[in-house]
């Protein structure tokens, strides 16, 4: 496989971040779908390490915290009856912090919505963070238990 120029792989990654489909970058740009795809991983990783790094004892006052769900291959009720469904199909739920005056994601996960996964957001939020904060939920209860 051949390496994009800079110019290039600008453009996918700004036609995903239009909302752009993987597709629709192929047609647009000529590039493979595995290539885009490839790229998409690459740079995702990269932004996640990124973020581990620097996003450290931030001096936040309020938090808001919240998970949004999705699915991942099928919906869970359909995972059952599904051909060939990978390990991890079904609900999907990202967790996330986002600091409420300057709108920064201070933590992030992907996962269940349980205790164990309320624990571990929660966990990875306060490593964060270097002050208390006022912190604001929907009142989800694995919160508590976090």
């Amino acid at each position: 496989m051949k390496s994009l120029k800079r110019e290039q792989r600008s453009q996918i990654l700004h036609l995903l971040c239009e909302g752009n489909s993987i597709r629709s970058i192929t047609r647009v740009t000529g590039a493979s779908k595995n290539t885009v795809t490839k790229l998409l991983i690459d740079v995702g990783r990269a932004c996640m390490a990124f973020h581990d790094a620097n996003v450290r004892d931030v001096q936040a006052k309020r938090v808001q915290v919240d998970e949004i769900w999705s699915f991942t291959y099928a919906k869970q009720k359909n995972v059952a009856g599904a051909k060939a469904a990978p390990d991890g199909a079904g609900d999907t739920w990202t967790w996330t912090a986002i600091d409420a005056d300057s709108k920064m994601i201070l933590s992030y996960f992907v996962g269940g919505r349980d205790g164990e996964c309320a624990m571990w957001f929660i966990d990875d939020l306060r490593a964060r963070l270097a002050t208390r904060v006022q912190l604001t939920s929907d009142g989800h209860k694995a919160y508590l238990e976090a």
